[in-house]
């Protein structure tokens, strides 16, 4: 039978969802999932901190290395009704897309005021997102930066605070243009990574920049009715390479995060990983044949989201039911300030090595 939305349902406490980072970023909890095997404990509880020892001297991790940007900015239409803006990602120096909250909806050709420092015209729509044109004379992330403030999630029922601006960042955060951060990523400190590199592990890094369509419900049953939102990505030629020295050593591709996961599937043709810069409307579903990742580090995902279907069809429906049953019997912190899980790809998910 076809898959439907309830298939990825699950319920869970609403206090279990993080609303804070823990005191120290590698402090949380790191769920092992392995593969059915007979006789072996396929469900393992650890602590984040012993990732390192989990890691081979011949394995790679792949990093998402973008940078949250402030997103979020209050305004005013020039009927003086109030406003909020939510970039969705920019669409060049001066021009984004983005959500926008009003009593009315702004028209074409309107000004905004926003942030009472600039105005942005609206250029019209584009699906559910409007089409906005910043100053030209001012770089749009810089403009933001001053003026906006860092989109927490939706569930996070708290406004953003100073220590936010640090730890809904990665530490390795280089590249602005996201709108939510990868938060397998959040885990590590300076001292992790350390850690990896000593058991003769790599890093590579690729960008994929999250828009606010990461946080939007599947709204239809047929998942095969079901369109992804758009995202840009980066894969530099070095993370090509590492990988491809990586499967000549018989080592594992770890993706660090559903971004980092996405990008390397959407860049994989016939076999072969592209590098350079491209947009991926990717939607992974069960059955899906993985071509790079062997591994993934993720958080614990939304009820009914893509993100939850993207890992069942890696790891396997029925592993990550159980996983996710025991994780909330063992009471762990979900979502994106949440503890973490390390997935290996079940053997139906196998392609032929990139």
């Amino acid at each position: 039978m076809p898959l439907t939305l309830n298939d990825f349902d699950y319920t869970l406490p609403p206090d279990l969802i993080a609303q804070a980072p823990l005191a120290q970023r590698s402090a949380s909890r790191l769920l092992v999932v392995h593969p059915p095997m007979e006789g072996a404990e396929v469900l393992v509880d650890r602590n984040f901190a012993d990732l390192p020892a989990l890691i081979g001297p011949q394995d790679l991790l792949v990093f998402n290395d973008t940078r949250v940007i402030h997103a979020r900015v209050h305004g005013s239409k020039a009927s003086g009704g109030q406003i909020e803006v939510l970039i969705e990602r920019a669409i060049g120096p001066h021009e984004a897309l983005a959500q926008v909250r009003a009593s009315k909806s702004p028209r074409s050709g309107s000004t905004l005021r926003l942030a009472d420092a600039f105005d942005v015209e609206v250029l019209g729509r584009v699906g559910e997102f409007y089409h906005l044109r910043f100053p030209a004379h001012e770089n749009l992330f810089e403009l933001l930066e001053r003026h906006g403030k860092l989109p927490l999630p939706p569930y996070i029922q708290r406004a953003a605070g100073d220590d936010d601006e640090s730890r809904y960042q990665t530490v390795f955060a280089r590249s602005p243009g996201s709108v939510a951060a990868p938060t397998a990523g959040l885990h590590f400190d300076e001292a992790t990574l350390a850690q990896v590199r000593a058991r003769g592990a790599q890093c590579a890094w690729l960008t994929l920049h999250v828009g606010a369509g990461t946080f939007q419900p599947v709204r239809v049953d047929n998942l095969d009715e079901h369109r992804m939102h758009r995202e840009r990505y980066f894969i530099p030629p070095q993370t090509v390479d590492a990988i491809a020295r990586t499967r000549a050593a018989g080592g594992r591709v770890i993706a660090v995060g559903t971004t980092s996961l996405r990008a390397l599937e959407a860049a994989a043709h016939n076999g072969a990983l592209g590098a350079g810069e491209g947009e991926t409307e990717i939607f992974i579903l069960p059955g899906f044949k993985f071509q790079v990742a062997d591994a993934l580090l993720t958080n614990f995902h939304l009820p009914k989201s893509t993100l939850l279907m993207l890992v069942s069809a890696f790891a396997g429906r029925e592993p990550i039911r159980r996983a996710y049953a025991h994780a909330i019997a063992a009471r762990y912190r979900f979502f994106s300030y949440g503890d973490a899980m390390l997935l290996t790809r079940n053997q139906d998910a196998q392609h032929d090595a990139v």
